[in-house]
């Protein structure tokens, strides 16, 4: 069989690296092929392929309540805005008797890589604006084989978390203010970060134009939550409230509590009773949270007012010190948020360090979990023993490599503004 002809070119490294078309063919033809290889299965009650170690099966556990005509924020209670389990029990009663968790977490997973191919692509539309056409196809690259973003698309869901926000931020770039306040409100039903956005508008708008935004966003937020507390405001109250009464876990607040597990609630049994959302799960926090958030609101408002860039490059930095901030103040930590610090961090710093910090911290990240917590079966999910050492080390190193972040940034918020490329 004739492959070349007369007419075919022969592919350069330029031209390798500079067809965008072929580069979202192959992240996503890696991805379903990988899904293909390792596709998910559940045996003895644990998943055993592509998803291991991932939340997707406790997600499908919930979705099936629907079985027996109980629904989410009706009959049950969820941790998480209404996006995610209204999606999750779509799927699930859409797929019929012969419904399986195989069948159920590839559809799923199909879903969520569509839109970490829209995190790829704003990848390569944010970093061209920022820094030009070369890098912003290197930008593109480079989040293509990062792995972290990869593995949370059968983990989780952050990879849909992380393309709101960022679909909010291009268009706060691109001065479309309107929209990226639905894509904020969005992302915000799906998780509450993409409201960050909050500050970056506050900081680099007008008030005018801060006004409008904020009650588009906000008015649509509660638009999706009136008729949910209307219907059932018992089981709809802990998606706004549950995460924030966790115990610490997986962060410095969490090693001076005392506390060496992850941040999972309950069982799913435990979902029809709300007041289960309020059980402490660990050892009551020795440093209240309002003292946590005092200080980052401090630390925040010095950032706020002491940014002297005001251009596209500072808007971003300002968005990722922002949710850095967030982070670090939070009293847990979860690995999944990766998928959002790491397309980030590649666009404010888009050198070869900034790509090996990203690298770091993934390895840091995934050697606390699952590497170390995988190990804890024998203990019902609690760092013991001689884990507990490198458990905390492990805890201290990510925190500091944040926290070099958040200073790097702030030095990035100080400089003058450069000239846009565009």
């Amino acid at each position: 069989m004739q492959v070349e002809s007369k007419n075919s070119t022969v592919m350069t490294l330029t031209g390798l690296l500079g067809d965008f078309r072929l580069l979202v063919i192959l992240f996503i033809s890696f991805r379903l092929m990988l899904l293909m290889v390792y596709q998910p299965i559940v045996t003895d009650g644990v998943e055993r392929g592509i998803g291991a170690g991932g939340d997707r099966q406790y997600h499908y556990a919930l979705s099936a309540l629907t079985d027996d005509g109980f629904y989410p924020f009706h009959d049950w209670w969820s941790e998480f805005p209404p996006v995610w389990y209204f999606l999750t029990t779509t799927v699930y009663q859409l797929q019929g008797e012969n419904i399986n968790y195989g069948g159920w977490s590839m559809a799923i997973g199909l879903i969520l890589l569509a839109f970490d191919t829209g995190n790829l692509i704003l990848m390569r539309r944010i970093g061209t604006r920022l820094y030009g056409s070369n890098t912003g196809i290197t930008l593109a690259w480079i989040y293509a084989i990062s792995i972290a973003p990869m593995i949370f698309l059968w983990w989780n869901f952050e990879n849909m978390v992380a393309f709101f926000l960022l679909l909010g931020l291009y268009w706060l770039l691109a001065k479309q203010e309107d929209r990226s306040a639905v894509a904020v409100a969005i992302g915000a039903l799906t998780k509450f970060t993409p409201a960050l956005l909050f500050g970056a508008v506050f900081r680099f708008r007008d008030w005018k134009v801060t006004v409008r935004f904020v009650a588009i966003a906000a008015g649509l937020f509660m638009l999706v939550y009136l008729p949910l507390f209307a219907q059932n405001a018992e089981m709809t109250l802990p998606s706004l409230t549950a995460q924030f009464g966790k115990a610490s876990y997986q962060t410095v607040w969490a090693l001076i509590d005392g506390n060496t597990r992850t941040g999972n609630f309950g069982t799913v049994e435990s979902h029809f009773d709300p007041t289960t959302a309020d059980d402490l799960q660990g050892n009551p926090p020795m440093i209240p949270s309002f003292i946590r958030l005092g200080i980052a609101t401090a630390i925040g408002l010095f950032v706020f007012l002491r940014t002297r860039r005001f251009d596209d490059r500072g808007l971003v930095a300002f968005m990722t010190i922002t949710l850095l901030i967030f982070f670090l103040q939070a009293q847990g930590w979860s690995p999944q948020w990766l998928a959002q610090i790491v397309p980030l961090v590649l666009l404010a710093f888009p050198t070869k360090n900034g790509v090996l910090i990203t690298v770091v911290l993934s390895m840091v990240v995934f050697t606390e979990y699952p590497v170390l917590f995988i190990r804890t079966g024998d203990t019902g999910g609690e760092i013991v023993g001689p884990m507990v050492m490198p458990f905390a080390v492990l805890v201290i190193v990510r925190t500091l490599i944040l926290v070099g972040l958040c200073v790097a940034l702030y030095q990035k918020l100080r400089q003058e503004p450069i000239p846009s490329l565009n």
